[in-house]
């Protein structure tokens, strides 16, 4: 916006920021000034009888004048402003035209420098000039001292704005900070509820995947006229594993919290559980609490699947501290020999979306995951592969 038409900043006209001892202070000021005023022009002029009365209500209807100005420059009403410049400065007029020569003087002065202080510079360079150019012109006063007055005036009224102005960018600058760190707050408790949603639910579907395998496999045996114990077992199993769900929700809200054992102890057990061999290569190193989490939830999600889809296989899992030019990784390979018995009646338990859930996680951590068949000199089988950076 052109400097020539803006307004001063709405925290600088509305004395946002000042200290309410200054704003006693200014109030009083002003009410001495305009004490001192009137007590000028009932001294230099000629205000008796009715002229005392009218010199009581010009002081009246000055000072509304000057408390609807300050609303109307707040407001940014131009030309309501300006119609209260003109009425102080008839004022001044009025008193100079009574013989009151310095009380009229300072009111023109006082319309000059609120100009200045709280008008457009195109608006406020008018209205300061005028009155004081019309005092000059009227010879009551030399010329010289007339151009020092306006001077005087328009300088120092242009000081105390940009004061105001300092004061007003950095408030509102004081507002903005505020609101981003409320919004950059906001968004903390949005991403950490985030978290934890995520994290209860590969906790939930995992665990209710793999007791599912459990339950359905004790329904078939039921249905099959199996052995008793061999159904309690597999419903023994489910309700561990329940149990284990549990214990992964508290582990989880740990992890996020910066409490939880490490990631490779974490895989030994898990590894030592389900009879699958673990190796591990490279440096190890602590791995940050969201990485740490997907890699847990990755192997169990695998393991999940090895035990659903080829139960019986070797399942091998290996776990890879990398390092790079342009950052750290962890890679973690989960592979399974296939050639177990055939995965038919388990495979179609669960609701097939624990790997969709591992990707989309690796994706917002900036890593990758890649499941699918492979070749090996051990046969072929299935294997999930996780890359996150650390």
């Amino acid at each position: 916006m052109n400097r020539w038409l803006a307004w001063p900043l709405r925290e600088a006209l509305s004395g946002e920021g000042v200290p309410r001892a200054r704003r006693v202070l200014d109030g009083l000021a002003w009410t001495g000034l305009g004490a001192w005023l009137v007590w000028r022009a009932v001294r230099e002029g000629s205000f008796g009888g009715w002229g005392l009365a009218a010199l009581t209500a010009g002081a009246v209807c000055v000072a509304a004048a000057m408390a609807g100005f300050h609303v109307a420059t707040v407001r940014h009403r131009l030309l309501p402003a300006l119609g209260l410049l003109l009425v102080i400065s008839a004022a001044g007029a009025g008193v100079l035209a009574a013989g009151a020569e310095t009380p009229g003087l300072a009111l023109w002065i006082v319309a000059a420098g609120l100009a200045m202080r709280r008008l457009p510079f195109a608006a406020a360079l008018p209205a300061a000039v005028l009155p004081l150019g019309g005092y000059a012109l009227s010879g009551r006063g030399e010329l010289t001292e007339s151009a020092v007055i306006l001077a005087i005036t328009l300088l120092s009224g242009y000081t105390i704005r940009l004061d105001a102005e300092a004061r007003g960018t950095g408030f509102r600058l004081l507002a903005q900070e505020r609101a981003a760190r409320t919004a950059e707050a906001e968004s903390a408790a949005l991403a950490e509820r985030a978290r934890i949603a995520r994290e209860i639910h590969d906790i939930l579907a995992h665990s209710l995947s793999a007791q599912l395998v459990h339950l359905e496999a004790a329904r078939l045996l039921i249905e099959r006229g199996g052995e008793p114990d061999a159904v309690l077992e597999r419903v023994v199993v489910a309700r561990g594993m329940a149990r284990e769900g549990l214990a992964e929700t508290r582990q989880a809200l740990s992890a996020l919290r910066g409490e939880m054992v490490p990631v490779e102890d974490f895989l030994r057990t898990v590894a030592a559980t389900e009879g699958a061999a673990l190796e591990v290569t490279g440096e190890s190193r602590a791995l940050p609490a969201e990485a740490g989490l997907a890699v847990r939830r990755v192997v169990q999600e695998a393991l999940t699947n090895a035990r659903k889809h080829a139960p019986g296989a070797r399942v091998s899992v290996r776990l890879d501290y990398l390092d790079g030019d342009e950052g750290d990784e962890v890679a973690l390979e989960v592979r399974d020999s296939g050639g177990g018995p055939a995965p038919g009646e388990l495979a179609a338990t669960g609701a097939g979306y624990g790997l969709v859930g591992m990707r989309e996680r690796a994706e917002l951590l900036g890593g990758t995951l890649e499941s699918g068949p492979y070749e090996g000199p051990d046969g072929r089988g299935f294997a999930v592969r996780l890359r996150v950076p650390v």
